[in-house]
C-alpha cells in the first residue's frame, strides 16, 4: 500500500483523530483542527508561516475574492478572513478531509473552501495566496499555475511561498518566461516568497494570453 499524500482527493488514511495546530498571526493566536491525510496537520507549515510573516495582508476594508489556493485545514483562509473579514475568501483543495476541516476553522466567517470545479468561472481575485503542492511533480504544478493565476483582477497580486531546494528558483524563472511579472519579495528560512503581478496591457483578458 502507498501513504496518502496531501494531494488526495479522498484520503484513505485515518482521519478520526483530530489534532490542533496553534500559532501567532497579526497579533492574535489562532487554534485550528487539523487530521491525518491533510498537510502539515502536526504543525504550521514553516513555508505557510513564512508566507503569512512576510507578505503583505490585505487591509481591512479589502473587498475581495481572495483566494487560498490549496488550502490545507485552511490556516492561510483563516488569517485571510481575520484580516479582511469583508471580503469573500475562497479556500480551493482537492483533498476533501482538507475541506472539511477547512470549513470547521472558518465557520462564522466569510470563507467559502470548495473543490476547484465548485468555483465559480466568472469569479476574479483581487489576491491569491498559496503554499504550493510543489510535490505533485512540474507538470501537475504547471497546470495548477496557469489554470489560477490568470484569474487574478488586471490589478490583482499572487504571493507564492515556495521552497528554494524544491525548486523556488526555477519557479521563478518558469513563470517570467511565461510572462509573469515575478518579485522576489522575501527569503527566509530557506524559503521564497514571491509577489506576481500580471503583465501589463493584458486587460481582462484572463484565459487567452498565458496559455
Amino acid at each position: 500500500m502507498t501513504a496518502d499524500h496531501y494531494f488526495t482527493a479522498e484520503p484513505s488514511s485515518a482521519g478520526g483523530e483530530r489534532r490542533t495546530v496553534a500559532f501567532t498571526v497579526l497579533d492574535r493566536e489562532f487554534t485550528l483542527a487539523a487530521a491525518g491525510g491533510v498537510f502539515s496537520p502536526g504543525r504550521l507549515d514553516p513555508g505557510t508561516a513564512v508566507l503569512l510573516h512576510k507578505a503583505p495582508l490585505p487591509d481591512r476594508d479589502a473587498a475581495g475574492p481572495l483566494l487560498d489556493l490549496g488550502c490545507g485545514y485552511g490556516p492561510i483562509a483563516v488569517v485571510l478572513a481575520a484580516a479582511a473579514p469583508g471580503a469573500t475568501v475562497y479556500a480551493v483543495d482537492v483533498n476533501q478531509r482538507a475541506i472539511e476541516l477547512t470549513r470547521q476553522n472558518t465557520a462564522g466567517t466569510k470563507v467559502v473552501a470548495a473543490t476547484p470545479d465548485e468555483v465559480p468561472p466568472e469569479v476574479r481575485f483581487a489576491q491569491i495566496w498559496s503554499n504550493p503542492p510543489i510535490r505533485v511533480g512540474k507538470e501537475d504544478l504547471h497546470a495548477l499555475l496557469e489554470r489560477w493565476l490568470p484569474r487574478l483582477l488586471p490589478d490583482g497580486v499572487a504571493w507564492l511561498v515556495v521552497a528554494r531546494h524544491l525548486g523556488g528558483d526555477s519557479l521563478q524563472r518558469w513563470l517570467v518566461e511565461r510572462g509573469w511579472e515575478v518579485v522576489r519579495h522575501a527569503s527566509q528560512k530557506g524559503y521564497r516568497v514571491f509577489q506576481v503581478r500580471r503583465p501589463p496591457g493584458t486587460g481582462e483578458d484572463v484565459t487567452s494570453w498565458a496559455m
